[in-house]
C-alpha cells in the first residue's frame, strides 16, 4: 500500500491487489479513499481513473457528512455496556427470526466490528457488530434477516434480494435506505 496526497481529494490509500480484476475506489465513512486496482494495471491508470471519478467521490463525501450518525462518538464505558446487552439479546433474537423465517445457521459471534453492521461466512456463521444495538428494533431485525439470507445466497444475486425481499414484505430498498442513515460511531477514551 502506498499513500499519496491528491490535489484536491487529499490522501489516498493506493492498492495494488492480487484479488482485484478491476479498479475500485472504496470512500469510508471517515472520508477518506482506498483506491484498489489489479496488478495488470499500472499505478498511472488506477490514478487516472480517480481523476475521471473525481466528482462522483467528492459527492460521495457529501452524502457521507449529511448523513445523521446513531451518535457521533461513544465511550468505552457505553461499549462494555453495549456488549453486554447484545449477549444477553441478540442470541435470542437471532434465534427466534431464523426459527419464524426457516433458516438455519451453525454459529453467532457478537464483536466490535466498524466496518460492517454484519457478516455470514461460508459455513453460514453469522457474525454481529454490538453496535446494531444502538439501532431501531426493526432495522436490527433487518440486518439479521440480510445475514441469514446469505446461509441460502453466499452473494447479493437477484436471488438473494428476491429472498430477502420477501422477508422483509417487499420493503428490502426502504430499509436499507433507512440504515444508511445511520453510521457505527467512534470510540472516545
Amino acid at each position: 500500500m502506498t499513500i499519496i496526497e491528491h490535489n484536491t481529494l487529499g490522501k489516498v490509500e493506493c492498492v495494488r491487489s492480487m484479488r482485484s480484476r478491476s479498479i475500485r475506489i472504496l470512500v469510508r465513512a471517515n472520508g477518506t479513499i482506498r483506491l484498489s486496482y489489479p496488478l495488470f494495471v499500472s499505478r498511472r491508470r488506477a490514478l487516472d481513473f480517480l481523476e475521471r471519478k473525481e466528482a462522483w467521490v467528492k459527492a460521495t463525501r457529501r452524502r457521507i457528512e449529511e448523513r445523521q450518525p446513531t451518535l457521533p462518538t461513544i465511550s468505552r464505558e457505553a461499549v462494555e455496556q453495549l456488549r453486554r446487552e447484545a449477549h444477553a439479546t441478540l442470541p435470542a433474537l437471532v434465534e427466534r427470526i431464523a426459527r419464524d423465517y426457516g433458516f438455519t445457521y451453525t454459529s453467532l459471534r457478537i464483536s466490535s466490528a466498524h466496518t460492517r453492521w454484519g457478516s455470514c461466512s461460508a459455513r453460514n456463521g453469522i457474525s454481529l457488530s454490538l453496535f446494531v444495538m444502538l439501532l431501531p428494533m426493526h432495522l436490527r431485525e433487518f440486518i439479521i434477516l440480510h445475514e441469514l439470507c446469505h446461509t441460502r445466497h453466499h452473494n447479493h444475486s437477484e436471488a438473494f434480494h428476491s429472498l430477502l425481499n420477501s422477508c422483509t414484505a417487499q420493503q428490502e430498498k426502504l430499509l436499507n435506505r433507512e440504515l444508511k442513515s445511520y453510521r457505527i460511531p467512534r470510540i472516545v477514551e
